[in-house]
């Protein structure tokens, strides 16, 4: 049965092909499901390659927003990039995705970042923000990413306000109302923002 209660349409739940959980069934949600079984199949990554939803919390200003990146890569013991997902167009995308790969891991930037809507992707470096690439089949590989390893800059980013802008940059552009003109309800029921 399809629940259109909310501003996000469920059509039921459906299983994580990384991790087995069972998530709802969403338009948003098969995209990400369709992009994970899409790198292991074609681009040779490992279960153990992906971390799934991780997030970063900020506040701003009284507004607080969790941000979600959809996939991590982790090889070599290192997060190399981030795969941020979003339905629509992939400018407005690539700022907060520079910004989350920024803060996420509190040792290091981390050096790539991929935005995709489910057709089209752009890989980003996250010290410029420069667009190395565009389309879904240049997202790197298992192997182009190993390749690339040893190029990439794991540098700390530190610096109370240069974290700060990024958290405020991640903020403006994560949060999330509704065309109602009220914070949506995720699909898990709670207050948008809630994990």
């Amino acid at each position: 049965m399809v629940d259109t209660s909310g501003h996000h349409i469920v059509y039921g739940s459906l299983r994580d092909a990384l991790t087995g959980e069972e998530l709802p069934d969403t338009d948003d949600e098969r995209y990400r499901q369709q992009l994970i079984r899409w790198l292991l199949a074609e681009k040779g990554y490992e279960p153990g390659d992906l971390q799934p939803r991780l997030a970063i919390d900020t506040e701003v200003g009284g507004q607080r927003v969790c941000s979600r990146i959809e996939l991590t890569v982790v090889l070599l013991g290192r997060r190399m990039m981030i795969i941020r997902y979003g339905p629509g167009s992939l400018v407005t995308r690539e700022r907060p995705a520079i910004a989350a790969a920024r803060l996420l891991e509190p040792a290091y930037r981390i050096p790539l970042a991929v935005v995709t809507n489910g057709r089209d992707a752009e890989l980003l470096e996250t010290l410029t923000g420069k667009v190395l690439a565009t389309g879904m089949e240049r997202i790197p590989d298992r192997n182009a990413l190993l390749a690339m390893a040893a190029d990439l800059v794991f540098e700390p980013f530190i610096g109370e306000d240069r974290r700060d802008r990024e958290a405020r940059i991640l903020n403006a552009f994560d949060v999330e109302v509704c065309c109602r003109g009220a914070k949506c309800a995720l699909p898990t029921g709670g207050p948008e923002g809630d994990t």
